[in-house]
């Protein structure tokens, strides 16, 4: 079967609205390799947005789903419970940041996570207003969309979207917004839409990742902790993409020392299964009544038994030492072409997190049309690239933390030539 057949019979059967970056079709894969049903090969610089930084089909995570599947695949969690539930939840409580008591809850998908924290806030809090940031990605639910500070492509005709949510810009230097001026905004705010009194939480990401890989100065982090404190706003930090060993760190708010209320997990967590959390101080997490959290496929056992796998082999394989090595190295060969290639406005990022932001050369304009041919011709030398930012302008990388030195140097190689190629 070719890809053309394919490419033809998904357009036949499949809505456009289901934007789908690559022609190809996945026949197989192994830890930072895809092969496609015609046999060639493609570097995953993608891994499933930051799904596998345990690379695609780990042996240890494999041997866990196997092993489980022959146990039970489904229960329900919340008719007839199961004990990598409850061993998982332990887990989480005991590896993010701060030393209060806590608790988890399990969930499927990140904007899953995402609806329940607000849930759970809400019910802690009593009040209803919620704060997002420009930028920021949260999900595709109402809910998820209404939290999202960008338009194209996730709120374009999908309106109206829940009440009581407003957004302050994220700090930017390179776009101007520095932290003073994102600080004085949320004052603004306070002053002239939302009373602090009626705000539940306060939602970032300490890096964000569709809105450009942006990393939040530790100082904004450390004032919006002390703004939560004054007026009873809880701090919802949102790691979806950020969490398990990414940044260097197992999840990225530890760069900061900021502690926050509530944390929201996904993608990384399983290894490629389906399976998100929201984590905070117990009290908090108490506050829906019975009932009120859940979700049938919840906590799925196949996904909690790939959790666990996944734990241990951040650990056993030291993959936050390994994402700031590699982030380290790949941002050295970034800022090393920048006289070479005029269109890096900037290079950033945490550990293995890391963007590189294209505008036309000498300008501040964003070079959306340079970013795109990158991208293409990377792809067609086989490397899997992701763009993202509010202009489409910057290219981000979440290759797995378990690739190999070797096949690292190739796709550094292929990066490069694309990015001289696409000025002609």
């Amino acid at each position: 079967m070719s890809n053309a057949e394919l490419q033809q019979r998904k357009e036949a059967a499949t809505p456009r609205g289901v934007g789908v970056m690559c022609q190809f079709y996945a026949e197989r894969a192994l830890n930072s390799e895809i092969w496609d049903v015609e046999g060639r090969r493609y570097i995953d610089f993608a891994a499933g947005i930051a799904v596998l930084n345990t690379g695609h089909r780990h042996p240890k995570i494999m041997a866990a789903i196997e092993q489980q599947m022959g146990k039970f695949t489904h229960t329900c969690y919340q008719v007839v419970p199961y004990a990598g539930y409850v061993e998982l939840a332990e887990r989480i409580n005991a590896i993010t940041p701060g030393t209060h008591a806590k608790k988890t809850a399990f969930f499927s998908s990140g904007a899953e996570a995402v609806e329940n924290a607000i849930k759970i806030a809400r019910a802690a809090t009593g009040r209803s207003a919620v704060i997002a940031f420009a930028g920021g990605f949260h999900g595709r639910t109402m809910m998820g969309m209404a939290l999202t500070g960008k338009v194209a492509p996730y709120k374009i005709g999908f309106g109206p979207f829940p009440a009581e949510i407003f957004h302050a810009p994220y700090p930017v230097p390179l776009h101007g917004v520095s932290v003073d001026d994102a600080l004085k905004a949320l004052t603004t705010l306070f002053k002239a839409d939302v009373d602090p009194a009626r705000v539940a939480a306060i939602i970032l990401e300490p890096v964000q990742g569709e809105g450009g890989f942006y990393v939040a100065p530790p100082e904004f982090l450390r004032a919006l902790r002390a703004i939560c404190d004054q007026h009873g706003i809880l701090l919802i930090a949102d790691e979806i993409q950020t969490g398990f060993a990414r940044t260097g760190k197992l999840f990225a708010m530890e760069h900061s020392g900021v502690v926050p209320d509530l944390m929201t997990i996904a993608k990384s967590l399983a290894g490629g299964m389906p399976l998100s959390a929201v984590v905070g101080r117990a009290e908090i997490m108490d506050a829906p009544a019975p009932g009120g959290l859940g979700g049938t496929y919840a906590g799925n056992p196949l996904a909690i038994a790939a959790a666990h796998a996944v734990l241990g082999i951040i650990e056993e394989e030291q993959l936050c030492q390994r994402a700031a090595a590699l982030g380290e190295k790949l941002q050295g060969r970034l800022r090393g072409l920048r006289t070479a290639v005029p269109q890096i406005a900037d290079v950033r990022g945490l550990g293995a997190m890391v963007a590189v932001e294209f505008n036309q050369p000498g300008t501040d304009t964003p070079d959306t049309d340079y970013t795109k041919r990158v991208q293409t011709l990377a792809l067609q030398r086989g490397l899997i690239l992701l763009t993202c930012g509010v202009y489409g302008n910057v290219v981000r990388f979440l290759f797995p933390l378990t690739i190999g030195d070797a096949l690292f140097d190739e796709a550094l190689d292929i990066l490069e030539s694309a990015m001289r190629a696409a000025q002609h």
